[in-house]
């Protein structure tokens, strides 16, 4: 395997398992930001005592842009809503089920971020403190939302901007040139959405969660993508597991859904203390005595 591409066997194999979760058992308000071949839905969670323009988060799920569903993300939704922040848990068109290609999926990737900030002020919702996060092709989805430049569905308004004022990564996809044939993108296309070709300045803080052990989108994608964020001054941190595989992060991933691993305690926290540095939330994380009991079951999408 190339260090900086993804395992075409890895790609086939994993993503498999995932819950009987449905729309129905999402948190928040479905809103429907898009119709293409059919309606493209995501849910947004408020925070109980919402003051106006909150920050919000923006999650895409995992799954190789073939499979998986947004609940992947919806315990990391409940718990930073009790922290002040807004979070919406997006849709996006997929290979099994839309017969489309990653690059459809980062245009409704890009679809979601510019409805957001459209109607932010009726949902209540800061435009200027939007985060974008995901793992694994969800991951790379977050990043495209920054980094895709002209890869915009027809209809949507380029005058709105799809950027994130930061992104959360979780062993995201970042080079894109090296898809196998399988997912149907030709040379340009792979280029086009390849967060790691197109990194310029000025890009938005960035944290990644990698393990070192993943074989699915091996370490040296995100130690690349952080090298040229910083080499051009962006704001760019690795977080390296050692010894964890792809997916280690996901609730539950441990022990089965029903107890979140240390994994996933640990990321999260890191994840509030990153939204705290950007001035998105106040006070030491909360993530120990929270009560996840009923945040799943989720989406091991990866």
């Amino acid at each position: 395997m190339r260090a900086a591409g993804l395992s075409l066997a890895a790609c086939l194999g994993a993503f498999l398992w995932q819950s009987a979760s449905n729309a129905q058992d999402l948190p928040g308000e479905r809103h429907v930001y898009k119709v293409v071949e059919r309606p493209l839905s995501l849910h947004l969670l408020k925070p109980e005592s919402q003051g106006p323009d909150v920050p919000l988060v923006v999650f895409f799920h995992g799954g190789a842009w073939r499979q998986g569903t947004p609940a992947q993300f919806a315990p990391h939704a409940r718990y930073l809503s009790s922290r002040g922040v807004a979070v919406a848990l997006v849709e996006y068109r997929l290979q099994s089920t839309d017969g489309t290609t990653p690059y459809e999926a980062t245009e409704d990737a890009r679809s979601a971020m510019r409805w957001l900030r459209s109607k932010a002020p009726e949902l209540g919702v800061d435009p200027d403190r939007m985060v974008a996060g995901g793992g694994s092709a969800g991951g790379h989805l977050a990043a495209a939302t920054a980094t895709a430049r002209g890869v915009d569905a027809s209809g949507d308004d380029a005058s709105v901007s799809s950027a994130p004022q930061a992104l959360l990564l979780f062993n995201p996809a970042l080079d894109t040139t090296r898809l196998p044939p399988r997912f149907g993108l030709d040379e340009e296309q792979k280029l086009e959405i390849s967060p790691l070709q197109q990194v310029v300045p000025q890009l938005p803080p960035t944290l990644i969660f990698h393990g070192t052990a993943d074989t699915t989108v091996p370490l040296a994608t995100a130690q690349a993508f952080v090298e040229a964020m910083t080499a051009v001054g962006n704001r760019a941190e690795l977080v390296p597991y050692t010894d964890r595989p792809h997916g280690f992060f996901n609730f539950g991933r441990a022990s089965g859904p029903a107890a979140a691993s240390e994994d996933f305690f640990d990321t999260l926290e890191r994840c509030d203390r990153f939204l705290e540095s950007l001035g998105y939330v106040a006070g030491e994380p909360q993530v120990r005595s929270f009560d996840f009991s009923g945040a799943g079951p989720t989406d091991d999408a990866r």
